[in-house]
């Protein structure tokens, strides 16, 4: 844009761009597929959103600004209630209709969603899978390898703690696939002392857990929106679909915090 066109909303947001991005597959144009291929960018963006957000977290917390970081995980955690209310107006579209275009959308997958990996990584979870699904496209694969080199929020949490001078034992990376962290007794004593005593440092401790929910609740409705759409049938980029998605439910990234429960 030269300096004499003034900015619009039109070209400050390239809304022109954006809706020429909706390109349906399918030939005649089935009618259900563009509310499909609407849905899941908007789920990139809010992805992106997220990412954009956590990033901000993590630094907030490895800097000890408290009320910053409780702040941006209260954006992360209402992106996260409106990413499970969209999947209601998925659902408006019956199998039926998913099945008029499904055969023309390949081995494309929300299976292969880069974005939402990263946001996995970041939690702390590892698949050598994951990372081989994009070995034929090595910049994607690369943004995973290098997200595996940043800090967990767990690890960022516990630098805040130490910036409160608590005597907590940093994580280790233990493990090469599913949560890299092990649960840790010491830490889960401290916490407890902390819940009870510290009331800004629980809040944080509360908020991690909210998210850590908004990630199951994310996983549990979009389990069952599969199932409800495509019933037992594979994924269309290969994976077992509901199967696999079900098996993905009920596995915190913050277990220290979920044990502690039983300990008040």
């Amino acid at each position: 844009m030269s300096q004499s066109e003034s900015l619009t909303y039109t070209s400050y947001l390239k809304v022109k761009e954006l809706l020429e991005l909706q390109q349906p597959e399918s030939k005649p144009a089935e009618h259900d597929e563009m509310l499909f291929i609407i849905i899941h960018q908007v789920y990139e963006l809010w992805f992106k959103q997220i990412l954009h957000e956590l990033d901000k977290f993590r630094s907030d917390l490895e800097t000890g600004n408290t009320w910053s970081a409780a702040k941006t995980m209260r954006r992360i955690l209402t992106i996260l209630k409106t990413m499970v209310s969209q999947i209601d107006i998925l659902e408006t579209m019956t199998p039926l209709e998913f099945n008029s275009f499904r055969g023309f959308l390949q081995n494309a997958s929300g299976f292969q969603s880069v974005q939402f990996r990263e946001m996995e990584i970041i939690c702390g979870m590892r698949s050598k899978h994951i990372i081989d699904v994009h070995k034929d496209q090595p910049e994607l694969q690369q943004n995973l390898l290098d997200r595996e080199e940043e800090s967990t929020i767990w690890e960022s949490f516990c630098k805040y703690l130490q910036h409160r001078e608590y005597n907590i034992e940093m994580p280790e990376r233990l493990n090469e696939q599913g949560l890299v962290h092990e649960t840790s007794e010491y830490n889960q004593k401290l916490l407890v002392d902390i819940m009870k005593n510290d009331p800004e440092t629980a809040l944080l401790c509360e908020l991690l857990v909210d998210y850590d929910e908004g990630l199951m609740e994310w996983r549990y409705r979009h389990v069952k929106m599969v199932e409800r759409t495509i019933g037992t049938k594979r994924g269309t980029g290969g994976s077992d679909g509901a199967k696999y998605l079900r098996g993905t439910l009920n596995s915190p990234v913050f277990p220290d915090l979920w044990e502690i429960r039983a300990k008040f």
